[in-house]
This record gives structure tokens, sequence and C-alpha cells, in this order.
């Protein structure tokens, strides 16, 4: 998961504190942590001259608390951990056989049955809620961005969109291609932030190019509408918070391939595509470059028109996000696209160029994305 004036507001920009994630993550590191630290503190009182004091009800408590947290192996855990403690300290203070040392363990035994059973009946309730979410995530997916054809007239081709976020089906990333009677019209574009600001920027952009892709013949109008689509979205009283009114913008590329052997560009502050031709990848940078869609007001420039470039039969196009040429490596080196790109073998499939793409995208990084990704390949065939 960036045309809007200042007063009239932007979409797309984080709808919360960068921090609140990482916040919450400790928060709950802390609770899977308190079970073992109540358990380490009676050992130390028991093992002390504060011995006296009766533990055996506190230390019950450590199997229940790992049951909201750290689901049945954990619970196993924080077990066996408050019975060893349990052991040592019936040793140590010679309490063996007294009915309070029986009590504590009869105790404990319970606990740890109920929370086990408890922890897994939370695990399987916690799993079908997310495979709920995860089905009208897929839903939504499919409606705001859906499967991506295969052929559309003169190109075949071929769609990828991954999000950072392990449980998103979409994030702040955009495409669509749609067959026209101007040609074969495309568009990736980058929403600036994540959830569901992002999400509702995403679909007002799209509805737009699906809608005036048909009916507009000038690809810059087309532009214009996506634009204009994006104003009417955060004019809406209440829709988006104040510092996403303030900050949102959105990078759009659009590609319209006609009959003729061209490639019409419109590019809004958006990483240039690679033309792949003979095995050479070349980026298609605009004569002119423009500030991205919800910026226009601010950073004025020269007038936004269409370029064209040649594309000819056997030539392939990438368009793409910046979650692909600003993924890093270890050594914080920027994923080499066009190196890559010349790597591929020239007789994959678009599906299977970008499946290439995508798998040494994952190696440059050794682990997961840290930006969304969406990129699409046509390949020219007449």
């Amino acid at each position: 998961m960036r045309s809007h004036n200042r007063s009239q507001g932007r979409p797309g920009a984080p709808s919360r504190p960068a921090g609140a994630g990482g916040h919450s993550r400790t928060l709950f590191k802390i609770a899977q942590c308190l079970p073992f630290a109540i358990a380490l503190g009676v050992l130390v009182i028991e093992v002390s001259p504060a011995h006296d004091l009766v533990t055996g009800p506190v230390l019950t408590t450590t199997p229940a608390l790992a049951a909201l947290t750290l689901g049945p192996v954990g619970t196993l855990a924080a077990a066996a951990v408050a019975l060893a403690v349990s052991v040592i300290t019936a040793t140590v203070n010679e309490a063996w056989g007294t009915p309070l040392v029986t009590g504590n363990f009869l105790g404990l035994l319970v606990v740890s049955l109920a929370g086990v059973l408890l922890s897994r009946a939370v695990r399987r309730r916690r799993q079908s809620e997310l495979d709920q979410i995860r089905r009208v995530a897929l839903a939504a997916q499919e409606v705001v961005l859906r499967p991506f054809p295969e052929r559309l007239g003169p190109v075949w081709a071929a769609g990828l969109c991954l999000t950072a976020e392990a449980e998103a089906q979409i994030g702040g990333d955009l495409y669509d291609a749609v067959q026209t009677p101007y040609g074969v019209r495309l568009i990736v574009g980058d929403v600036r932030g994540k959830g569901l600001s992002a999400v509702r920027a995403v679909a007002a952009v799209l509805g737009a190019f699906r809608e005036a892709s048909h009916y507009t013949a000038d690809l810059q109008e087309v532009m214009d509408r996506c634009e204009a689509a994006l104003r009417r979205e955060a004019a809406l009283p209440g829709a988006y918070p104040e510092e996403v009114l303030m900050e949102g913008f959105t990078t759009a590329l659009m590609a319209q391939v006609p009959a003729d052997h061209v490639v019409r560009l419109v590019n809004r502050g958006h990483p240039p595509p690679y033309l792949l031709r003979q095995g050479k990848a070349l980026a298609l940078m605009p004569s002119a470059p423009q500030p991205p869609l919800g910026l226009g007001d601010l950073v004025p420039g020269p007038p936004v028109t269409s370029e064209s470039h040649p594309f000819l039969p056997g030539d392939r196009l990438l368009l793409y996000t910046d979650g692909v040429i600003e993924a890093r490596d270890r050594d914080s080196r920027f994923f080499p696209l066009p190196e890559t790109m010349e790597r591929i073998p020239a007789a994959t499939t678009p599906r299977e160029y970008l499946d290439e793409l995508h798998q040494a995208l994952i190696r440059h990084t050794g682990g997961p994305l840290s930006d969304d990704v969406a990129m699409i390949l046509i390949d020219r065939l007449a």
C-alpha cells in the first residue's frame, strides 16, 4: 500500500504512527516472557531467606498466562519450568510430603491441562478468523486488482503484485491492463502509505482508469481522469485522516500499445519502464519529468503529453513500481533490475519471466520485502 491540492487533500499517507506496530510487538514479547519471569521470581524467593512466603499459587498461574500468548507448546514449556521450580524448592526446603507441596503440584497439574486445552481452542479460533479474513481479502483483491489477462490484442502479458505485509492481499501498489478501441492500455502506480487509505486511493485510480480508457482517445486525458477521481475521493468529508489529506500522493505510469509498432507513455513521477530488445534493457526516460498525482498544483511543470517510443515485434516492456529497484541486500545495495532482466532467457513466457524476476528479487533481499511490488510485462507479437 501519492489532482489534489492542499485544501482538498490527498489520500494515501499512513493512517497511524510509524511506531504503533513496534510498540504492540514489544508488549506482546513482554507478555510471552512473563510466565517464565514469574517462575524465576518464585525460585529466587524460595531459595532466599524469604522462603516462608507461600508462592505456590503464584507459580500455578504460569501455564494459564502462557496459554494466552504462547500456544500449546509454549504452555507445556511454561508448565515444565513451573514443575522444575516446584521440585527444586520442595527439595531445598525439605518439604516433600507436606499438604502444601501436594496441593501445589495438584493445582499445577490441573491448571496446566486447562491451559493446554485453552491454548488449543484459542489457536483454532484465531486460525478460523484468519482464514475468514484471508477469504474476504482475496475476494476484495479480485475486485480491486483483477486477474491479469494473458493475451491482449497484439501483446502477451503478465502481471505480478506482492505486498510487504505478510497477511495483506492488497497494498499501496496498483496495476491493470485493458483492451480498448485505441489499443491496449496499461497502468502501474504507487500510492504513498499503507492500510485502508491506500486501498481507497488504489480503487479510485483503477476505477477511473478502467472507465476512461474505453471512451477517451487521449492517453493524457485518461491520466487526468484518474487525478480527478483522487480529488473527488479526498473531498469526501471524514473519509481520510488529516495527515493523509496533507501528505498523500500517487506516482503513476500509463502505456498504450496501438496497432502500429510504438508504445505511448504518460509518466507522472513514476520509475521509467524498461524496454528489452535483443537482450539489452533500455530505460524509457520521459523528456520532461512530471510531478506525481497530487503534487501537480504544488510543483508545476511543463504541459504533460504522451511520448512515443518504438515497440517492435519481439520486444519486451516492463512496467514496475519502486519497490523493485529500491529493494536492498544485506550490504544496502539496490536490486540491479536492468542487469537481471538481461540475464533471464529470452525464450521464457511473460509469466515465467516475472517469476524469474521475483525469485531474483527474493534472493537479493535475502528475506521479506520491505515495500510493495507490482510488475507488468508485455511481449509485442506482431
